[in-house]
């Protein structure tokens, strides 16, 4: 870069050995006095905070009182993308939207609030990493379950309340900005709906669904927010999509754990690039063309380690719970996404049974998935309601007994390999608990399964893809030609 700097990394393990710092660092992430002391030995001309997760951010604004100079962006900037009041005036001024919400420091205000901006909400303790006791809570039972068993709460670490928008999806945008130019390096569409945590959603670059003008919406209020915090470097903005209407769900004046994906998704290395930007140099000398467009897709699946913890529920939600990521490029979205679920459970079957057990408000989805599997010479095994659901569109359907209603039921079908694909949606506690050994049993034994009705749209996508044609075998470098 030409001067010595300093990059912050919250990973213990990377954590350099050169220092007298105590045993500690390889277990728990860099603290202030930890970095003081780095500082001190080194004298260095800044620091940098983009690349260390979000342990640095919330040291920028104390080492910049210290007397510290943090190279990119400001921490005035970094805190009004931290600050929800201040965040929340940025929006207002730019005209974007964001989820209804508002904080607790008891369960009485909890309630208030919820009331006010209505269930489901999605509920979060202030300052946490990887979306630890976040959860969607749906009426005011729930509400003071958590509020009295899940979280301690105080003046000083209010619980964090926004309106839940159901069936919305996710999408994720790694930026960079030299506070002239912004480079969008990526958008990405989560397959998983909003609610599912943004490490432990599979996604797709480019996005696969959503219509032009809401990508074209998505891009113009990216560049909007960068410009606007007065970014320096790199950017990672979280958006909901409902009914086309975008929300603005967070923004990270940070480097994102999807930097390496999209990086290798699009053949740019985005933190060298902002890196480069932090140190002084501008987006039109480093050539960089923002209009280029991938001829190709790119899908990024999360690895779990559930099979390795005995009693682990497979249900997806706001709480980080996966351990790694592969990733999928092909021609479509079918054959990436193929690729991905090759490289995570062994791939997905091209015949056999599907069995289709799905909470009420997922049925109505859930009849085409089973209908286009039946096309494709699947045959569908479904609990009660879910197949009364099916049958009624006229998609042949066997209805296979709950665990709790009689043998055979579906646990002997599936110790008996009757079945290849599981697709389960629950909702509630005493609906997870029911169905807790379908999906534990089809972890153990191997069995592709998904828990989101937009996980199963994926894999049917997948096998119909599959079912066309070969895969294609190709280095990573002949997509970018």
């Amino acid at each position: 870069m030409g001067f010595e700097t300093i990059m912050i990394n919250c990973n213990p393990e990377t954590v350099s050995t050169d220092y007298d710092i105590s045993d500690r660092l390889y277990f728990e992430p860099l603290t202030f006095e930890d970095v003081m002391e780095i500082v001190e030995k080194e004298k260095p001309e800044g620091v940098i905070v983009q690349f260390g997760g979000q342990t640095p951010l919330k040291l920028a604004v104390p080492l910049a009182n210290a007397g510290v100079k943090i190279l990119g962006t400001s921490p005035d900037s970094i805190d009004m993308a931290e600050d929800r009041k201040r965040f929340a005036a940025l929006l207002s001024r730019l005209s974007l939207l964001q989820p209804d919400n508002g904080n607790a420091r008891s369960f009485t205000e909890a309630e208030q609030v919820a009331a006010s901006i209505g269930y489901p909400v999605l509920i979060r303790p202030s300052y946490v990493l990887g979306g630890r006791a976040m959860r969607v809570v749906f009426d005011e039972g729930e509400l003071e379950e958590y509020m009295t068993h899940a979280v301690d709460v105080s003046p000083e670490h209010p619980v964090l309340i926004d309106k839940f928008l159901e069936g919305a999806i996710e999408i994720d945008v790694d930026a960079v900005c030299d506070g002239e130019d912004v480079f969008i390096g990526g958008i990405m569409e989560h397959i998983e709906e909003a609610g599912v945590h943004s490490g432990d959603s599979a996604c797709s670059l480019p996005p696969y669904s959503i219509k032009e003008k809401v990508i074209e919406n998505i891009r113009s209020q990216t560049q909007a927010l960068a410009l606007e915090l007065n970014v320096l470097g790199i950017i990672n903005i979280q958006f909901a999509v409902k009914d086309d209407v975008v929300y603005v769900l967070e923004v990270n004046p940070r480097g994102s754990r999807t930097i390496p994906f999209v990086s290798k998704a699009i053949g740019i290395p985005l933190a060298k690039i902002a890196s480069k930007v932090i140190a002084g140099r501008k987006l039109k000398e480093l050539n960089i063309d923002d209009k280029k467009q991938i001829k190709h897709t790119a899908v990024k699946e999360a690895v779990f380690p559930f099979v390795r913890f005995h009693g682990t529920d497979t249900i997806l939600g706001p709480e980080m719970k996966s351990t790694g990521e592969v990733m999928g490029v092909d021609v479509d979205f079918g054959k990436a996404f193929a690729k991905a679920q090759m490289a995570t459970e062994g791939g997905l079957p091209l015949s056999g049974t599907v069995f289709i057990s799905v909470r009420d408000r997922d049925k109505p989805p859930i009849v085409d998935i089973a209908h286009k599997l039946h096309d494709l010479g699947f045959k569908i095994f479904a609990t009660g309601g879910t197949a009364k659901a099916i049958a009624e569109e006229n998609t042949p359907v066997t209805t296979v007994l709950k665990e709790y209603e009689g043998r055979p039921n579906v646990i002997d079908h599936l110790k008996n390999n009757d079945i290849q694909i599981v697709i389960n949606t629950s909702e509630g506690k005493i609906s997870q608990e029911e169905s807790y050994n379908i999906r534990r049993y089809a972890i153990v034994s191997g069995i592709p399964y998904f828990t989101t009705v937009q996980g199963a749209i994926a894999a049917e996508s997948a096998i119909k893809s599959m079912s066309n044609g070969e895969l294609d075998v190709k280095s990573i470098q002949e997509y970018y030609v």
